[in-house]
C-alpha cells in the first residue's frame, strides 16, 4: 500500500510539469514549499506551517547544506587567510567558476565521481584540470575538519599528467647567464635581481623581500615563504659585488623605480621584460633550477640540496638534480676511460 501521505500536505504539478508542494491547514492560506522533499529541511519546514501557519525567513545568502554556502564559509575562515595572496587569488578563481556551475548543488550529492568529472572536464590543460582537483581537495578538507561533511570525496582521485611534466620551467644554461650579464652589467637592477636569484637560490616570493635585515656578516637568514622553512646561506662574492653596486632599498634590496619593494607577481613582470630584453627564454623560477644545477654539478647531495634550497627531506626535487649530475659523471667518466671507443677506433 502507498505510504498515507501526512496531514494538510498537499502536492501539485506546475504547467511545466515540476511536482511542488504546499501546506494547508483548513480554509487557511496554502503556503508553498521550499525545501526538496523528503529532506530534513522539507519536514523541519512542514511542522513550522502546520503549527505557525509560516515558514522561517528565508537566510539571505546561499541555501545551507549547498556548495556555495560551503564556499561563502570557507572563504571567510581564518584558514583562508592564512593562506598567501597568490594562492587566494588562484583559488578563489576556481572557487568563482565552480560555484556558477555547481553553486545550488547539496554537498552530500558531491561525491567522488562528482570530482573526477570536474577534473576530466577541463583534461584539454591538465595544469587546471589538476589546479581544481587541489582547490577541491583543500575546501572539501577544511569541511571535515568543521564537520560540515564527513569524508574528502576528492582524496584519492589522482592528478592529470602535465605536458612537458619531466621539463617544467626552464633552465637557464650558462651561455643564456651570460647574454643576460652582457646586456645587463653589474650596477642595474635587473643584474642584481639574476645574481639574487642565482646565487641564492631563493624562490622569487623570498627574493623580493630579502634585505639588509636579513643579513649577518657574510651570511643571510631567512625564513621562506611558500614552506615556512628557515635557510642560512653564505653571501658569495659575485652576489656581494652586486649588492654594492647597485641602487637597493631600506627593508629589500630589490626595489621599483618608485623605491618601493617588489610585489611578487609584479617583479616576476618586470624581469620578464628584462629577459626578453636580453634575449634569452629564460624566467625567474629557471635561475632557481640553475643554481639547483649548478651545486649538484659541484657535488652537492640530496641532503645538502634540501638544506641549501628549502626542500623537504627526501624531496623529488634535490634527487632529480643529483641523478642528472650522477648521469653526466658517469658518462664522462666512461668517456675518460676510453676515449678510443667513442671515435671509432679498434
Amino acid at each position: 500500500m502507498p505510504r498515507e501521505r501526512p496531514p494538510h500536505l498537499v502536492r501539485e504539478i506546475t504547467r511545466h510539469g515540476k511536482p511542488v508542494w504546499y501546506v494547508r491547514v483548513g480554509q487557511g492560506k496554502r503556503i508553498r514549499m521550499r525545501e526538496t522533499y523528503g529532506s530534513p529541511e522539507f519536514w523541519r519546514d512542514y511542522r513550522l506551517a502546520v503549527e505557525s501557519g509560516q515558514l522561517p525567513a528565508k537566510q539571505a545568502g546561499p541555501n545551507p547544506g549547498t556548495l556555495s554556502w560551503l564556499i561563502a564559509r570557507y572563504v571567510a575562515s581564518p584558514e583562508w587567510a592564512d593562506l598567501s595572496r597568490r594562492t587566494r587569488t588562484g583559488r578563489h578563481a576556481i572557487l568563482r567558476a565552480v560555484e556558477k556551475t555547481a553553486g545550488n548543488e547539496l554537498l552530500r550529492h558531491i561525491d567522488r565521481k562528482a570530482i573526477v568529472t570536474g577534473r576530466d572536464r577541463r583534461r584539454d590543460t591538465p595544469s587546471a584540470a589538476n589546479n581544481f582537483l587541489y582547490a577541491m581537495r583543500a575546501l572539501f578538507a577544511w569541511a571535515v575538519e568543521h564537520e560540515h561533511i564527513d569524508q574528502n570525496p576528492a582524496v584519492g582521485v589522482k592528478p592529470l599528467a602535465r605536458k612537458n611534466a619531466d621539463v617544467g620551467f626552464h633552465t637557464w644554461t650558462e651561455e643564456e647567464v651570460r647574454q643576460f650579464e652582457a646586456r645587463w652589467p653589474v650596477g642595474t637592477q635587473e643584474r642584481l635581481a639574476l645574481d639574487l636569484l642565482l646565487y641564492t637560490g631563493l624562490r622569487r616570493s623570498d627574493v623580493v623581500v630579502l634585505g639588509r635585515q636579513h643579513v649577518k656578516g657574510d651570511t643571510f637568514t631567512i625564513r621562506t615563504k611558500k614552506t615556512g622553512a628557515v635557510v642560512v646561506r653564505p653571501i658569495l662574492p659575485p652576489l656581494a659585488a652586486s649588492i654594492a653596486a647597485a641602487p637597493t632599498g631600506d627593508l629589500a634590496f630589490l626595489v621599483t623605480s618608485r623605491g618601493t619593494p617588489w610585489v611578487d607577481d609584479s617583479f616576476a613582470k618586470w624581469f620578464r621584460r628584462a629577459c626578453e630584453k636580453a634575449g634569452v627564454p629564460g624566467r625567474s623560477h629557471g635561475l632557481r633550477k640553475a643554481a639547483a644545477r649548478r651545486a649538484a654539478e659541484a657535488g652537492a647531495s640530496e641532503m645538502e640540496l634540501n638544506a641549501l634550497f628549502g626542500w623537504r627531506p627526501g624531496s623529488r626535487e634535490s634527487a632529480t638534480y643529483t641523478r642528472a649530475a650522477d648521469v653526466e659523471r658517469l658518462a664522462r667518466g666512461a668517456l675518460m676511460r676510453n676515449p678510443r671507443a667513442w671515435k671509432g677506433d679498434d
